[in-house]
């Protein structure tokens, strides 16, 4: 969609966040420095972060406040943006402090009790104390419990107290459920934020205000009018080193729970009452709930699981998912995951969801497929209906940041002829928008109290409940692994999964490429 007026002005947020202390435990790790620290210094560029503002990174390693900063400050130039000028670097390189602790050791939460008095003192933070487990998930449970032994996470005399938890939040239904316990034995729901970065996506959190803001489409948003819909996470990545992890993890585990589950329930839920966080969870939920659970034949006919072997992506030659290190000779862990699946609700009943992930695949793209229904005649001679160009919605997540919608048009000249046209809206190029890991308004709605975009301990079992099924089946009789070469599109046996409805998947694109980094 070519945009030849004048670009408006993007809406930013005035509020400042208030004053606080930001304590991320595994801050001495990649995430901190190629994501937490990026998003810090671009809501400081937005000017969306208070003076009276300090970052606590603790772990294990033998630093100081000066030696992490200087550590730091030389791994951000490579994870900032041109933007972020040397004056809100320096800002936030002098707010940064560093504490050296084992997260099971009482004596490191005293320290950092001790270190949050002098740093509320000298910079006026005010109290308020935002936690980030940036860590293993088997350290979670007991770095809560250590909080709340210190008490460290009690909140009195109008002062927060937050605690923010990363992926993966258990590793089944049962592990799930046990970890909600225990953290919601030291702190309430409300100060629990369950942290999934696909939420801080722009083109994600659109995906309502798409939905809702716009008369167009929602008429048409249900099974009269939608054939089926498509959710695609690839990834051109391997395992790298996170082999251990990976191994005892998969691309189930890892990524349909949390991420694909929460584009499923943003495209299917109803409309919430109001714009309130609980109001936009309890839809969420009823999604979830609604989804049909597979029974141990369903898992065998709507299931596909795959594994990557050797193959090229671009220039990279890639080995065998087994001979990855750490990765066991033998592994049956699934790289890729494709499952059908279907959701008993008055909107969608019939309607098929088809989602799909892997690793090692030949392009690196995020995106939804509404594939509205076909035209029920030919109006037009020499084009019979099934020549024409399907209907449908795209709404691409990474590394393209838009929307495009195709549909049929005539080819000038004297003859009727009918082809496919798209029509494309670009995030970039429309809202001149800066660079942005996804985690600044995460971050930013954390210290401002805003769960909206955080997953409810209902939420979190949701997805496990409808995967489980899946997760005792292979348990049970675990069918052998399809096997694709790296840099491929996928295993046949997916292709299969959608050609026996009469379906296919909507292709790679690799000729959309993201101008961000």
């Amino acid at each position: 969609m070519s945009n030849q007026r004048q670009v408006p002005e993007v809406a930013e947020r005035q509020n400042l966040a208030p004053p606080c202390t930001f304590v991320i435990f595994g801050g001495a790790g990649d995430l901190t420095k190629r994501l937490l620290m990026p998003a810090l210094c671009n809501l400081r560029r937005a000017k969306l972060l208070p003076e009276q503002f300090a970052v606590i990174a603790v772990a294990r390693a033998g630093k100081n406040d000066e030696s992490f900063r200087n550590e730091l400050g030389a791994a951000l130039h490579e994870f900032i943006d041109d933007s972020v000028t040397q004056d809100d670097l320096q800002w936030l390189m002098k707010r940064v402090h560093y504490l050296r602790g084992e997260f099971d050791d009482p004596a490191a939460y005293e320290a950092l009790a001790q270190r949050l008095a002098e740093i509320r003192k000298a910079d006026d933070t005010g109290g308020n104390v935002l936690f980030y487990l940036a860590t293993p998930p088997e350290a979670f449970a007991p770095i809560v419990h250590h909080l709340g032994q210190s008490g460290l996470v009690k909140e009195a005399d109008d002062q927060w107290r937050r605690v923010i938890v990363e992926k993966p939040f258990g590793h089944d239904l049962l592990s799930a459920k046990a970890l909600d316990r225990d953290i919601l034995s030291v702190l309430s729901e409300q100060q629990v934020y369950r942290i999934d970065h696909y939420l801080g996506k722009e083109t994600v959190q659109n995906i309502m205000v798409f939905r809702f803001a716009n008369g167009l489409f929602e008429p048409l948003w249900n099974r009269d009018h939608i054939d089926h819909v498509q959710i695609t996470v690839a990834e051109t990545v391997d395992v790298e080193r996170r082999g251990k992890f990976y191994d005892a993890t998969g691309a189930l585990r890892d990524m349909v729970p949390n991420h694909l589950f929460q584009l499923l329930t943003l495209i299917a839920m109803e409309p919430p009452s109001c714009f309130d966080v609980e109001a936009l969870r309890s839809e969420k939920a009823k999604v979830l709930d609604a989804v049909r659970r597979f029974s141990r034949e369903d898992v065998r006919t709507n299931v596909v699981s795959a594994q990557y072997d050797a193959g090229k992506i671009g220039d990279r030659e890639i080995e065998p998912y087994r001979k990855a290190p750490d990765v066991a000779p033998d592994s049956t862990t699934e790289t890729y995951v494709a499952l059908k699946f279907m959701i008993d609700n008055w909107r969608w009943a019939d309607v098929p969801f088809y989602l799909r992930t892997g690793k090692a695949l030949s392009e690196r793209q995020t995106e939804i497929v509404i594939q509205f229904k076909q035209a029920p005649l030919a109006l037009f001679r020499d084009t019979p209906v099934e020549h024409l160009t399907p209907n449908d919605l795209t709404l691409h997540i990474q590394p393209y940041e838009g929307a495009t919608l195709r549909f049929s048009a005539k080819v000038p000249g004297p003859n009727m002829h009918v082809r496919g046209v798209e029509m494309t809206f670009d995030y970039e190029d429309y809202f001149k928008a800066a660079p942005r890991t996804g985690y600044e308004t995460l971050l930013y709605d954390c210290m401002i109290g805003d769960g909206t975009l955080f997953q409810r301990a209902d939420n979190i079992e949701g997805g496990w409940q409808v995967v489980q099924p899946v997760l005792d089946a292979w348990a049970a009789d675990r069918s052998p692994l399809s096997i694709y070469p790296a840099g491929s599109t996928g295993p046949k046996e997916a292709e299969a999964l959608l050609a026996r409805d009469g379906r296919h998947w909507r292709p790679f694109n690799g000729k959309r490429e993201s101008k961000l980094p």
